[in-house]
């Protein structure tokens, strides 16, 4: 770029960084940032002095960034085009399931100071696969890759109950109901009635079913299609939580945790329709 386009500070920046910095990209991208809520339409000029280019600077940047669609312009006003979007779903494209949920379990765990996990079915099990613990209350520990049956977890109640009729049925052929504690489902059919109250109410509360003293209730996670990928959870202690408590207080937390992330889920679709 011709020496004359630069801002003053040019040379003192450069001297900042490495030799593989590429100046270029980075004053290309603060002509994109230089666009926000307050100020979705700029002139030339004020791209110019939003990001300290020259307005010959601003310009071509302006001008290369039409081109490439990212930007729209009347001939005076610049806005951005839908199809920056595309920037940021490549970042949401590219992340997985647990980094997604993550934040929210974090959110989730500091709003309700119990501890929140997500997992998916593998086979009879559920298996952890992103946790958030506030204080121990099994015990064992669990950690990321930690199996339990799904038949004695609330997370597998919601994981099971977003099965189809054949996957359930041949779940439990090939699934010995094994008492965990007093309070295990053991009988197949009243698993089944209450994987048939989970599927309607669209949580799962779960007393005791797999360890004496913890109680924990479930959501399902879908993906765009409404298919059950995952169950969030909260898991508290008995003396902590009685059950009316865990439904007037934490399970609606529960479910806007749950929609939170399948928002982040189902975001990268529309974006890669848009432009």
């Amino acid at each position: 770029m011709a020496s004359d386009e630069l801002d003053g500070t040019a040379d003192q920046d450069d001297v900042k960084r490495g030799a593989h910095h590429v100046q270029s990209l980075e004053r290309g991208l603060a002509v994109i940032k230089s666009f926000d809520a307050q100020h979705p339409q700029l002139t030339l000029s004020d791209v110019a002095r939003r990001t300290g280019l020259t307005r010959a600077a601003a310009r071509r940047f302006l001008l290369t960034l039409a081109d490439l669609g990212y930007v729209r312009t009347d001939g005076k006003h610049f806005t951005l085009a839908a199809k920056v979007l595309e920037l940021g779903y490549s970042y949401l494209s590219s992340m997985t399931l647990p980094e997604v949920a993550q934040p929210h379990l974090e959110q989730l765990s500091t709003e309700v100071h119990e501890s929140s996990s997500v997992s998916v079915l593998d086979g009879a099990d559920i298996v952890y696969i992103a946790r958030v613990a506030a204080s121990r209350i099994m015990t064992v520990s669990i950690n990321i890759g930690t199996r339990f049956p799904a038949y004695a977890t609330s997370m597998g109640h919601v994981l099971l109950a977003g099965l189809t009729a054949p996957q359930l049925d041949a779940y439990l052929a090939a699934t010995a109901l094994a008492p965990l504690t007093s309070h295990t489902l053991t009988d197949a059919d009243a698993l089944r009635a209450e994987l048939e109250t989970v599927r309607a109410q669209g949580y799962s509360i779960v007393d005791q079913e797999l360890e004496a003293g913890l109680r924990s209730l479930a959501a399902p996670v879908r993906d765009h299609s409404g298919t059950v990928i995952a169950a969030i959870n909260i898991s508290t202690h008995a003396t902590r939580q009685d059950m009316d408590s865990i439904r007037t207080q934490l399970v609606p937390r529960l479910l806007a945790a749950a929609q939170r992330i399948e928002r982040d889920l189902a975001g990268a679709a529309p974006i890669a329709r848009l432009g």
